[in-house]
């Protein structure tokens, strides 16, 4: 898959919006050939003879005055993306820029899409339904600009380096794709394309992924997280949150370094988590657990149909309960006061790692019809395993 660089905003090697968008929707081809509504073809505008992207030129601009703690609305349906105005050319932060762009000799539809900005309610309106999708749209806002941007169709979005108090996107089938954003509210939703989260993203957020969307993320900060897909992967490297919930209809929820408390659940999909400090309760019906406890908060684990392994440093100090259809503890691990009782056509152990029966910190895991492994492993062979 391709992802756009820094550079693609600042002067480096660039394929322009529709070479980016163009480049993605490719590498996303395969899974939109299987929905339920075909993904439209690429139309001659958007392809050379040579199968590149066709290049755009800007065919119309507006620049307008405006407050610097407005918003933007936009509803399109074509691509559209987002930046802040440059600080050392318009340093008042009071303008808007408009830029409408296409292939020319297109047949774009420019009287169609309405810019206007309402001086009383400090909005910024780009709305059209007849432009077309082999247009782009991109504004340049002022830095505080709140945002509200809905595309219909294959229109993507991407919103880079905002600082606000509400970033909304949503999208039908198309990207969305948010780099180095901050939001006190950060809210993303597609009915079938890809979210992609670049850099770091500080904020609450709330992001909900239909059908067979994919969501990736660099790394996320925030007090409260709310992430969930469908049919499709859910893979973040960092979170850094006091909260954060994560569920997937049937997809895999592939985790790195997760600093704070999480409720993660899958019901058909596999749940792994490279790096865990804090409180976790996972569970999936017909898929497998595995998880590296570093540092303990309490831990509850739980697959009714799959197995589940936990990887655990020599020194955590924890009770243990782990009941399956099989318990495998490592030689490596010595258990205190274990006990084996037999239960329910399995069996549960109970211990203690380096410390007494009076221990606060715990992990249950259970797996009814699969085996409850327990792996010594330190935090230098985890960065060694880490699939990122």
């Amino acid at each position: 898959m391709l992802v756009p660089g820094p550079g693609w905003w600042r002067g480096g090697p660039q394929l322009g919006t529709l070479g980016l968008w163009a480049a993605l929707r490719a590498a996303a081809a395969p899974a939109a050939a299987r929905r339920a509504h075909p993904a439209r073809p690429y139309s001659p505008l958007e392809r050379s003879p040579s199968n590149e992207p066709a290049r755009k030129t800007p065919l119309k601009e507006w620049t307008l005055i405006v407050n610097p703690f407005g918003r933007l609305q936009a509803r399109l349906p074509c691509d559209i993306a987002v930046r802040p105005l440059d600080p050392y050319h318009y340093p008042d932060s009071d303008r808007v820029l408009v830029t409408v762009s296409g292939v020319e000799g297109g047949s774009l539809d420019l009287d169609g899409i309405q810019v206007k900005y309402d001086e009383a309610e400090k909005q910024m309106a780009i709305v059209s339904d007849s432009i077309g999708y082999e247009a782009s749209v991109e504004v340049k806002v002022p830095m505080k600009f709140d945002l509200n941007i809905r595309t219909s169709g294959t229109g993507c979005v991407k919103v880079q380096e905002a600082e606000c108090d509400d970033c909304r996107i949503e999208t039908e089938q198309g990207i969305s794709i948010v780099q180095s954003v901050k939001s006190k509210k950060l809210h993303i939703q597609t009915k079938g394309g890809k979210v992609i989260c670049l850099g770091t993203i500080l904020g609450n957020t709330d992001i909900h992924a239909s059908e067979k969307s994919t969501v990736t993320i660099d790394k996320l900060q925030g007090s409260s997280v709310n992430i969930s897909t469908e049919d499709g992967l859910l893979k973040a490297k960092y979170l850094y949150t006091e909260s954060s919930s994560l569920s997937s209809a049937a997809g895999d929820i592939t985790l790195g370094s997760i600093h704070g408390d999480l409720t993660v659940h899958s019901k058909m999909g596999n749940i792994t988590i490279d790096s865990l400090n804090g409180y976790l309760k996972a569970s999936t019906y017909e898929g497998a657990v595995d998880v590296y406890v570093s540092q303990m908060g309490n831990v509850d684990l739980k697959s009714q149909k799959g197995s589940i392994t936990i990887r655990v440093p020599s020194s955590l100090k924890a009770h243990l309960q782990l009941s399956g259809s099989k318990v495998d503890v490592n030689p490596e691990i010595t258990l205190q006061e274990m006990k084996e009782v037999p239960k329910d056509n399995g069996i549960t152990i109970n211990g203690h790692m380096n410390q007494t029966s009076e221990c606060e910190k715990w992990i249950k895991a259970s797996a009814p019809s699969g085996t409850v492994h327990l792996r010594s492993q330190s935090w230098f062979q985890s960065l060694k395993l880490k699939g990122f």
